[in-house]
């Protein structure tokens, strides 16, 4: 038997008898790097993802520069994927897409750093800032490999958050109309509408710009008032323009009665 058959054979009977002693743990106090990394790949196959990635740590610090670095740092994440461990998935593909941009992995890793932001994007009325760190991860894989076999789910994905996006603009918007903070919705629905104009919302946020505005108007110092309708009244028009059929027309169109009724008042007390 050759020394290299007999190295061999040697590893694989250590690696059964670790195995059957105490599992990864006694695989990791044992100090052989080719051990843990065969033992590592025997649980990936197995879908035994948490002793894998034990295993795959455990060898990693021994492959660096070697050949192996760049699989078992992908394979190591993956195991935290299955386990949806996506912070860590993160942290380590990041990594991974820098240090290792020639690697066979390289594409899947990109994949799956993208799929690990979506999956930590949280609803719109939480903080949006993981949903911008996907939409980046993601459309980057899409100019990265465009005819990648999964590419209309990373589609589709883009536009769920997009849509995300679009609600969280809305609803913190909405937030200072419910409380009747009428000139900072008035604001607020403008820069939503500005930075999301395409938004499922628009007409929506349109309509709530026309009401804050007469309710800012209605319960203004008489000086503020007319100023305040004539921008209310310039609202109005672009909504009924946009969206003749609304359902919201006839209710605006009662409150653009008042308002020009009042300027009309407010235009003859003026001429007297």
């Amino acid at each position: 038997m050759t020394k290299k058959k007999l190295y061999l054979y040697c590893t694989v009977l250590l690696t059964v008898f670790l195995t059957s002693c105490n599992g990864v743990q006694q695989i990791l106090k044992s100090g052989r790097p080719e051990v843990m990394y065969q033992q590592a790949l025997y649980y990936y196959e197995k879908e035994k993802w948490t002793k894998a990635a034990s295993l795959f740590e455990g060898a990693s610090p021994y492959y660096v520069a070697k050949p192996q670095e760049d699989s078992i740092a992908f394979m190591h994440a993956y195991c935290k994927f299955k386990n949806r461990e996506y912070d860590v998935v993160t942290s380590e593909l990041d990594l991974f897409r820098r240090k290792h941009t020639r690697s066979i992995f390289l594409e899947d890793a990109e994949g799956m750093l993208a799929l690990s932001y979506f999956y930590l994007s949280p609803g719109p009325t939480r903080d949006q800032s993981m949903t911008t760190q996907a939409l980046v991860a993601i459309n980057e894989f899409m100019v990265h490999y465009p005819t990648n076999e999964k590419i209309d789910e990373f589609r589709k994905m883009n536009q769920i958050l997009t849509e995300r996006l679009h609600d969280k603009a809305f609803l913190n918007a909405y937030t200072y109309y419910k409380i009747e903070r009428y000139k900072s919705a008035i604001f607020s629905l403008k820069n939503a509408l500005k930075e999301y104009p395409e938004s499922k919302h628009r007409e929506e946020i349109m309509y709530l710009i026309v009401k804050s505005g007469y309710e800012l108007a209605s319960n203004s110092v008489q000086d503020k008032q007319a100023d305040r309708y004539l921008s209310m009244l310039d609202s109005y028009y672009s909504f009924v323009a946009e969206f003749p059929e609304s359902s919201y027309v006839k209710e605006l169109d009662r409150l653009a009665k008042h308002a020009k009724d009042f300027l009309d008042r407010n235009n003859k007390e003026n001429t007297l």
